[in-house]
């Protein structure tokens, strides 16, 4: 067992990697009332193609299956669902599928340890039958004609298409109707047999709480039947440089033109510490010059060509990263013109010194705020955890981040070269 101490934060964090491989996560939070925990699998849609355990040859799956499997997860051997269980101990659950990690979680007030020991045990207890995979293929097809309808995913998603050529970032996270009808017991089956192993999995717990308590309850529900994989061979396109198409324009029932103006990242390959210190930069430029209260936010609201909509965000892993920046206007391809031209007067007369302090000041603020949430503290936790960086680390990157850093980042990535747009205009 390891601990971790970081003294600003006043935060500890145990960590013990257990005979199995999974890895198990605790920071004790005194005087709490609510605890929470979430069983994670660094696995998501963009795993498509990958050499199944116990065989030889690479396959490549249908679109849309990690999401399916996270869905089957919940069901299970006696025809009882995993909520009905969580409901009876009293607390709140929850499962997530994204590129990357696929989730199951619960909050609680009371009978913490039967939750979690319940929670252990559904997710390694799949239940796939011809029928009752049938009977969910029609459940997640809404689901997906349901996104399919809504206008922020798809001018999101298009945006995404826009930039990526290759990288399964491109593919939606549900997949499709079409991919989804196809996907089988067996094929379910590989995925999870090959992903959902403990080497593969990380388990993180917060609030007010027995370590020692928490490392008996989930060893005492692990199966000791599955054959530990400590590497699984994974297979992913080579993206290129370039963006895909430049724009990608949809008619929806919106009352005005939505958009995401989207800057993909080139320079990839980062992990751990210095990808977070490339994410807490770009978002600190982000922060700056774009987001409410900035100059150019203000130019653009008293013009009427923005609302209270508008925002800008960063996504970043090793092998794909990009800025989104976007909101509701009457005239997107405006707000693209006037973006484009105040960021070449930023790169003439530079960032203000003292603005950039006053952004890291109030991150640094925001953060330590950010500790008072067990939902942000678990979530953000494992997202990090699973791109190799330790939660307690952003303070002092946020700290190391300089002027120069700021500069440099903001010429290389905020380009034309690597710029999209989407749009999602109303229906006449």
């Amino acid at each position: 067992m390891k601990k971790i101490v970081h003294d600003l934060l006043k935060e500890e964090l145990y960590y013990d990697k257990l005979e199995n491989g999974l890895e198990l996560f605790y920071m004790p939070k005194k005087g709490f009332s609510k605890q929470y925990a979430v069983f994670s699998t660094r696995y998501g849609s963009n795993d498509l193609e990958f050499i199944p355990v116990g065989q030889k040859e690479r396959i490549r799956v249908n679109e849309g299956i990690a999401h399916f499997l996270e869905h089957k997860v919940f069901e299970q051997p006696d025809g009882t669902n995993a909520f009905d269980k969580f409901s009876k101990y009293g607390a709140s659950a929850n499962a997530y599928t994204n590129f990357t990690t696929t989730s199951y979680l619960f909050s609680s007030t009371d009978n913490f340890y039967d939750s979690l020991a319940h929670l252990v045990d559904y997710v390694q207890h799949p239940h796939f039958t011809d029928e009752n995979v049938e009977k969910e293929k029609g459940i997640i097809a809404q689901e997906i004609k349901m996104y399919d309808d809504n206008p922020d995913w798809k001018v999101y998603f298009n945006t995404l298409k826009a930039m990526y050529i290759k990288h399964p970032i491109n593919i939606d996270i549900a997949g499709t109707v079409e991919s989804i009808y196809k996907i089988t017991k067996e094929e379910l089956y590989d995925c999870y047999n090959t992903f959902y192993n403990p080497y593969n999995m990380s388990i993180f717990v917060v609030g007010d709480l027995d370590f020692d308590k928490i490392k008996e309850t989930v060893i005492d529900n692990l199966r000791t039947d599955i054959p530990v994989i400590e590497n699984i061979e994974r297979f992913y396109p080579v993206e290129p440089d370039g963006v895909n198409m430049k724009e990608i324009v949809e008619t929806l029932d919106v009352s005005l033109p939505l958009f995401n103006i989207g800057f993909k990242d080139i320079q990839i390959g980062l992990s751990g510490r210095e990808l977070l210190k490339r994410e807490i930069t770009t978002d600190l430029i982000i922060d700056m010059l774009f987001k409410k209260g900035s100059e150019f936010y203000k130019e653009l609201y008293n013009d009427n060509l923005v609302n209270d909509s508008f925002s800008g965000d960063y996504t970043g892993r090793y092998d794909h990263g990009y800025t989104l920046i976007g909101g509701e206007s009457k005239d997107p391809y405006e707000v693209k013109d006037r973006l484009f031209n105040y960021i070449e007067k930023i790169k003439e007369d530079g960032f203000k010194e003292e603005q950039f302090e006053i952004i890291k000041k109030r991150y640094l603020g925001g953060y330590l705020k950010y500790f008072d949430s067990l939902d942000f503290i678990a979530n953000n936790f494992i997202s990090y955890h699973f791109k190799d960086i330790n939660l307690l680390d952003y303070i002092d990157v946020v700290k190391e981040i300089t002027i120069d850093d700021i500069k440099n980042r903001f010429v290389e990535h905020f380009t034309k070269d690597n710029t999209v747009i989407s749009i999602v205009n109303p229906k006449e």
